[in-house]
């Protein structure tokens, strides 16, 4: 039932749908008759010339059938059972799409798209996607194809590809169009043996004699059919040439197995490298925790798939799928229980012998999740290989996900170029140096709370430096950072960026200026996995304090401006500024100066144990505090 109408407003629209239904197919005050298939429809000119630009270009644009005493018009190519349907939907706006048989209701599509009713248009195509068969498909395909319905379109060409063998074999892919069977087989996601799609052809064009069979045969891959093939079912056809078989033949023979044209399932968004997909760890040590889906529960002695750095020779971890695949993306779970980096590279194969590599971060450090995009790609092996590891020498992975996304991604030199901020907890970044309450305030997205005790990470002038670590190297341009501004003071500083924390490049110097608050950074466009934020000068004191960083930088206009002073700012007039903040800072100062009398931070590089961290535990927050932990176990 209807939802009551709120009080004070009139809504009588089914009572006037029903109204104008009467008046369909009715000679009371009818003012012209469509004649269709011989069968006469009474109609109303102003009706149908507000419901349909059609109509209204026929009725009153001046056209013939427009000229005084016009009271009957023939429609040509048009079905009276569709018609009949479509008229009482001109005046009621309804249709029960459940109650009429599937050819009327293609006719109906057809006289939708014919006058212009785009939203019946739309609704007879979304029931039409869920009603797909394989005896319907292909019908439905080539109307969405004939009067250019996209969407429509879209999904049966994944519903073809999904049931490619049984499409091939049913009666209806004969009756296909020769520009729709041209544009299903040169997908190389309509999956099926080569020499079943040539059958399927040669079939076609038995059944269409006199319509040129050429174009389909080019979309044939004839180089993915065996020798066998080709000499004995291929060519007593005499549907392919002598040459053309002789050129699939070199090809086969001259080329990489990888530059050959494979078809392969797709399956959009979903991880086909996972058990229930059929997928195996076929190399690698430990269990194939690697393509179990559990990302979550691991430790020092399980939930990861390993193998040895040195003496490896290549092999890596290998993962076989049960069928070849297109993917266009990877997301790979490193062991990250602690603040170890690894370095990587990852290739694909269709035999297990001619590979390729398509991802490499073997110069690049890289921890936790990684977000991997290429080019759609046809696989059926997957191999991972770990080149450093900063702790010991073993390469560690939790999970590997491969999959195809619709999602648009930009790449430049192999890495993803991020539009929006990936300096987040939520995309694995961290703060590996610097001095705060909470260890990755600076990237925890809050830019609002924070005053002279927390909300903020700082560093001793002179001595050290702030660092953040993306979790893999992306292609960067911007950053923008919040410098501590509950008073009036400025800072000086400079920014530099690493792919691994050895070569240092300056994207930002402004040691010579006065800044405050928000600071916006433009830089020539480069790998970027460490951001250094080095503080030269504080008119109030010897730290340099920031609040908040992303890179990329989300929203660049808000550049120098004050924030809201938090609540614990102090009362009005500034009174107490000077007393509040050496009071609340001193153990802040401190902890800075007794930072940089000690050794410097070099966990990332695998120096120094697990439990050495800039954020001084015994004195931070009991939930802030690392457990120390022995990294002298041979499995991680």
């Amino acid at each position: 039932m209807r939802s009551p109408t709120p009080a004070g407003i009139v809504d009588h629209v089914t009572t006037l749908s029903d109204n104008l239904a009467e008046l369909v197919n009715n000679a009371d005050y009818s003012d012209i008759t469509l004649v269709v298939e011989g069968t006469p429809f009474k109609a109303h000119k102003v009706i149908l010339a507000a419901r349909s630009e059609y109509f209204r270009a026929m009725l009153y644009g001046g056209l013939k059938e427009s000229m005084p005493g016009t009271s009957e018009i023939e429609l040509k190519d048009t079905s009276a059972a569709a018609f009949r349907v479509l008229l009482k939907y001109i005046y009621n706006g309804r249709i029960n799409l459940l109650e009429i048989k599937e050819e009327n209701l293609l006719d109906i599509l057809g006289l939708a798209h014919r006058f212009g009713f785009e939203e019946l248009e739309t609704s007879i195509s979304d029931y039409l996607k869920a009603i797909l068969n394989n005896s319907n498909v292909c019908l439905i395909y080539d109307i969405a194809n004939m009067y250019s319905l996209t969407s429509l379109c879209l999904v049966c060409k994944e519903f073809i590809d999904r049931n490619a063998q049984d499409i091939l074999t049913d009666e209806a892919f004969l009756n296909l169009s020769q520009s729709s069977v041209t544009a299903l087989i040169s997908r190389s996601s309509f999956y099926a043996p080569e020499i079943d799609i040539f059958n399927s052809v040669k079939d076609w064009a038995d059944h269409n004699q006199g319509i040129d069979a050429s174009p389909i045969l080019e979309s044939v891959r004839l180089s993915l059919m065996s020798m066998d093939e080709l000499l004995n079912k291929v060519r007593p056809t005499g549907l392919v040439s002598a040459d053309s078989i002789l050129d699939a033949i070199k090809t086969q023979t001259e080329s990489r197995i990888l530059d050959l044209q494979y078809r392969g399932l797709l399956v959009p968004e979903e991880n086909v490298a996972a058990s229930q997909f059929g997928a195996q760890m076929i190399r690698g040590e430990m269990k194939p925790y690697i393509i179990d889906g559990d990302n979550q529960n691991y430790d020092l002695d399980r939930g990861f798939s390993r193998h040895p750095i040195d003496d490896n020779y290549g092999q890596g971890i290998v993962i076989k799928l049960s069928q070849p695949y297109i993917v266009n993306s990877f997301r790979m779970l490193l062991w990250d229980r602690d603040t170890r980096s690894y370095s990587y590279y990852i290739e694909i194969s269709m035999d297990d012998k001619d590979y390729e590599r398509i991802v490499d971060h073997s110069r690049y450090l890289c921890r936790s999740w990684q977000t991997l995009h290429f080019e759609p790609r046809v696989v059926r092996y997957i191999r991972v290989v770990g080149t450093h590891n900063t702790v010991n020498r073993v390469f560690h992975v939790v999970s590997l996900e491969a999959f195809f996304t619709n999602h648009t991604f930009n790449l430049e030199q192999g890495l993803l170029v991020p539009t929006e901020n990936v300096a987040t907890i939520d995309a694995c970044a961290c703060v590996i140096e610097g001095v705060s309450r909470s260890r990755n305030a600076l990237i925890n997205g809050d830019t609002r709370h924070y005053d002279w005790d927390s909300g903020y990470t700082c560093h001793q002038l002179g001595s050290g430096a702030i660092i953040v670590q993306l979790a893999q190297p992306y292609m960067a341009e911007t950053m923008r950072l919040l410098l501590w501004d509950c008073d009036d003071r400025s800072y000086s500083y400079y920014v530099e960026v690493s792919t691994d924390q050895k070569s240092w490049k300056m994207v930002a110097d402004r040691r010579n200026e006065g800044c405050k608050s928000w600071q916006f950074i433009k830089f020539d466009k480069q790998p970027v996995s460490f951001v250094k934020i080095v503080g030269t000068h504080n008119t109030a004191n010897e730290v340099f304090h920031c609040v908040h960083f992303e890179c990329p930088a989300e929203n660049p206009s808000k550049v120098g401006t004050n924030h809201n002073l938090p609540p614990n700012n102090p009362g009005p007039s500034g009174q107490g500024h000077s007393q509040g903040f050496s009071a609340r800072f001193a153990t802040m100062n401190d902890r800075c100066n007794r930072r940089s009398q000690g050794s410097a931070h070099t966990a990332v590089l695998g120096d120094s144990p697990p439990e050495s961290t800039d954020y001084l535990a015994h004195e931070a927050p009991e939930a802030d505090r690392l457990e120390s932990r022995s990294t002298t176990d041979s499995e991680t």
